[in-house]
């Protein structure tokens, strides 16, 4: 606030002086000019009535109150005070108006107004530095869930951007450069509040000073960032950065995973999605055959480095500026893929897979379109970099679209709003495929045509009353206990729990005998309506007690203390009351 007062009385310092001396000149001058009162004798105006008359005078108002007339001399002095000061009042309007324009008043005005936002957050939020289109996906997905966000960009268009989104919560936003610490901490990097900053820019360089400076300023924070080198990333995990992105290298895993294991494929799909979706039908990209992948930049590399040394898929690669991106461990073909002839010493009559994958949309969907005139039955991989394109990229149909912006948003939506989904896809991976088919077969039947939902919940402190009560008693609650319906615990709730964490240890769908606690975190999927029903379960002893032993307890005080004096009444007593 002190610099934007400084700021003003600094560019508005001429036009106040200048008002200043031609209101002392018009004040001094009709004190000094004498004049005449009605009777003749000598008459000038006081310092107040004068002061009274100039106010009006400059201002045009037009008033005409003094005790007497003025004389002649006075009226000339009047007349030039008249010019003097409404010039004088012009170039301070003019003045006025040119620092409501200046840039940098309206900057700091703007950063004033930031900090007080981010100021007024008293609840956990993310600092999110760039608003692209990773930073936007995420910030939306952020504010679905209710969680609060505050934005850094250097683009004013993304921020104005941002501004007009219908977003349900409030995001402050500000351009500035996230590389300057002054910027992270005036949008609250070392608040006690800031739970994580999330650097999502199209800069490794500025991604890395970013986590850098969070790590220095907020070590307590969890920083979560985008890379798609590996020499940042290795640099970025040099001083504990907490999780790092690469959109390639995941991609280049997921295609791996959906070769060996198609239906855990399709659940990691349907995982990242948003609520309200139904599981996705399972992708099957052929194992066996050439695979021609046009484009060995940063994302041909790192599938060619999965594919050809873990798979071992025998590989082509098109690339049409080998000397720039550096030659592949094995065949290659100079080309842009976007002619049928380059395609062709490709092998693409021979070829079952494809992947257009440069740096280049256009290209991208000329080359799909080119190859399945040459091959029909090819199964087509295609990189869409830009989102205004989407629409093009649907048309193209092709079996599999990367965006590496959303691939990298998905992963950090998942990560925290489920954070236990990590270690259930982990696991999953050890199994063998036939047992994500199976886990995909028991949700869909589940939930029947309804989409499922995934939620993830720590079981807290108003569960324990309950559950000592039922101590004393001899009974422990268990998993199966939570899938009951408390309405009537002989209906199981339409609910699969996927993951229990006990005590730091993860258990990949647990046997439902086992004890439910307090302190548990589980991660479940099923049916909307069920998630309410458990909060209940968990949240109220007497529900808790029926789930577990069959006994409806007494609600109210009269039915309380009758149970108290007669509990043989109540005692040992199955389903209703």
């Amino acid at each position: 606030m002190d610099s934007i007062i400084f700021l003003i009385l600094r560019r508005m310092r001429a036009p106040l002086l200048t008002l200043i001396v031609l209101y002392s000149i018009a004040i001094i001058g009709l004190m000094l000019i004498p004049g005449r009162d009605a009777d003749g004798n000598p008459w000038s105006p006081s310092f107040f009535h004068a002061f009274y008359f100039v106010s009006y005078m400059s201002t045009t108002i037009g008033f005409g109150e003094l005790p007497q007339g003025f004389s002649d001399a006075q009226r000339i002095w009047v007349t030039l005070c008249i010019y003097a000061t409404v010039s004088g009042w012009l170039y301070s309007v003019g003045a006025i108006i040119a620092l409501l324009q200046d840039k940098a008043l309206r900057r700091t005005i703007e950063e004033h107004r930031f900090g007080a936002h981010v100021r007024a957050i008293n609840e956990a939020f993310y600092l999110v530095c760039g608003y692209g289109q990773t930073g936007s996906g995420l910030v939306r997905a952020l504010t679905e869930r209710g969680q609060r966000a505050v934005v850094l960009d250097n683009n004013p268009e993304r921020i104005d951007l941002l501004k007009l989104e219908s977003l349900r919560e409030f995001v402050p936003a500000l351009r500035a450069d996230v590389r300057r610490p002054d910027s992270l901490l005036l949008a609250g990097l070392r608040s006690p509040f800031c739970a994580g900053v999330l650097a999502l820019t199209s800069s490794n360089e500025v991604n890395l000073k970013v986590a850098l400076a969070a790590k220095l300023m907020h070590p307590d924070a969890k920083v979560i960032c985008r890379a798609d080198s590996h020499d940042i990333e290795a640099n970025m995990a040099s001083f504990g950065t907490d999780h790092i992105y690469d959109p390639f290298d995941i991609f280049a895993r997921y295609l791996s995973t959906a070769i060996d294991s198609p239906c855990l494929t399709a659940l990691q799909d349907w995982f990242g999605q948003l609520r309200g979706t139904m599981l996705p039908e399972p992708i099957y990209p052929p194992a066996d055959g050439l695979w021609i992948i046009c484009g060995y930049g940063r994302f041909g590399k790192a599938l060619h480095a999965r594919l050809a040394e873990q798979e071992g898929v025998e590989l082509m690669v098109v690339e049409m500026q080998p000397e720039r991106t550096g030659l592949p461990p094995g065949p290659l073909i100079k080309g842009r893929g976007t002619e049928a002839v380059t395609l062709e010493q490709a092998d693409i009559h021979r070829a079952v897979g494809l992947v257009a994958g440069t740096d280049n949309d256009a290209n991208n969907l000329s080359i799909i379109m080119t190859a399945k005139e040459l091959n029909p039955n090819l199964f087509t991989v295609v990189r869409e970099n830009q989102l205004i394109n989407e629409e093009l990229f649907k048309a193209i149909a092709a079996d599999i679209l990367m965006h590496p912006s959303l691939i990298v948003a998905q992963r950090i939506r998942t990560l925290l709003s489920a954070p236990l989904l990590n270690e259930f896809v982990s696991g999953a991976g050890r199994e063998p495929d036939r047992w994500s088919c199976e886990l995909i077969s028991r949700i869909i039947a589940l939930v029947e045509t309804k989409p499922p939902i995934l939620w993830e919940f720590r079981v807290g402190a108003r569960f324990a009353p309950g559950a000592r009560t039922l101590a004393g008693q001899g009974r422990e609650p268990t998993l199966a206990d939570l899938l009951r319906d408390p309405r009537d615990r002989a209906q199981a709730l339409p609910a699969i729990i996927l993951v229990q964490q006990v005590a730091g240890e993860h258990r990949l769908l647990p046997s439902l005998e086992r004890p439910l606690r307090a302190g548990d975190r589980l991660l479940l999927c099923g049916h909307p309506g069920a998630r309410d029903w458990m909060h209940w379960t968990l949240n109220n002893p007497d529900v808790l007690t029926y789930v577990v032993t069959g006994v409806k307890l007494p609600r109210g005080l009269v039915w309380r203390w009758l149970r108290q004096r007669w509990p043989s009444l109540w005692g040992g007593v199955e389903g209703e009351r």
